[in-house]
């Protein structure tokens, strides 16, 4: 998209992108109109986003007048990002958030145990991250409300049993029931610029039992259907270490920093640090801490890496990870 947008506006395209309601689209699209830059080569653009607001408030029309007959599930963010866990039949899925969680789901050695998402916090250094278990997908199972939560995570984390034989063909089968509903399981999450009713959606695939003996050959075939499409992470639940190696692979995919923040006159909080994404500014920090601290920030004092301590810098400093941040609003 050749249109030079503002980083306010690719900020309010991703605002877009995590929306969980109809009304949160419509304010999000709203706000893309306005920012959106206005010239030539983003004709093409403004006329998709008007199209999408039409259609959007259509729809929100059409669920106001309609009695309500579909379940359907919003989960407010929680942590460091929100990471939704996808798969086939006795894919692993509850098993995988009961060994990265605290939560407590059914889990069984036969398919569709898991009959509606179940949300947990897996704990990582000081933060933490939630993930979301869901329903199995097939060719004839796939919960209408799955494309809302999967479109707007921050990332997917994709099961495959590494112990099955059916798990190459069940896995494909997940990716392509997906496809059909404009969403896309990639290495890297965003709008596909050739047709903006589709989102990519960065997707790690996780298959486990890694120490089957014909772990390796499921994997390999199922990766030569799909080749270089996704990233992965081996992983066997019954090695603390292989457990360890997969929350660090969740945390680092999220592409966030933490930053702690101290208020003038007082002691640093150094328990519950703000998570932003990499290359985050400090007004980035302060629309986490409260919009209106945001509206007034005029400068920031910093301590950590790349800066004197306690040095002065604008709401344009980017920051970096473990920064201890003093808010100034004027």
């Amino acid at each position: 998209m050749a249109v030079n947008a503002t980083p306010q506006y690719k900020k309010a395209e991703e605002e877009y992108r995590r929306a969980q309601s109809v009304e949160e689209q419509i304010a999000c699209l709203e706000k893309m109109l306005v920012l959106l830059p206005k010239h030539k080569a983003s004709e093409k653009v403004q006329s998709d986003l008007k199209t999408r607001l039409k259609e959007a408030r259509g729809e929100l029309a059409a669920e106001k007048a309609a009695p309500k007959k579909v379940r359907t599930y919003q989960f407010i963010r929680q942590g460091a990002g929100q990471v939704v866990i996808l798969g086939g039949p006795n894919a692993g899925k509850s098993r995988l958030l009961a060994e990265l969680t605290s939560a407590k789901p059914e889990v069984a050695p036969y398919p569709f145990t898991t009959r509606e998402p179940h949300p947990g916090m897996m704990p990582w250094e000081d933060v933490a991250v939630q993930l979301i278990d869901t329903p199995p997908i097939t060719d004839t199972f796939f919960e209408a409300y799955l494309q809302n939560i999967v479109r707007s995570a921050d990332a997917v984390l994709l099961c495959f049993d590494g112990s099955s034989d059916d798990a190459p063909e069940h896995t494909a089968e997940v990716i392509r029931q997906i496809e059909q509903r404009k969403t896309i399981l990639a290495r890297e999450s965003g709008f596909v610029e050739d047709d903006m009713t589709q989102i990519r959606i960065k997707t790690l695939l996780v298959p486990t039992r890694a120490d089957d003996p014909g772990f390796g050959d499921r994997v390999a075939f199922f990766e030569e259907m799909f080749p270089g499409r996704l990233e992965t992470c081996p992983v066997e639940l019954d090695r603390p270490d292989s457990v360890a190696a997969l929350r660090n692979r969740i945390f680092k995919m999220l592409n966030v920093i933490r930053v702690y923040t101290k208020a003038p006159g007082k002691p640093a909080d150094y328990k519950s640090p703000f998570t932003i994404p990499e290359g985050g500014m400090v007004e980035d920090l302060a629309e986490k801490v409260h919009k209106d601290l945001a509206a007034k920030l005029t400068h920031a004092r910093i301590w950590g890496s790349g800066v004197h301590d306690g040095q002065s810098v604008g709401r344009e400093h980017v920051l970096a990870d473990k920064d201890l941040v003093e808010l100034h609003g004027g």
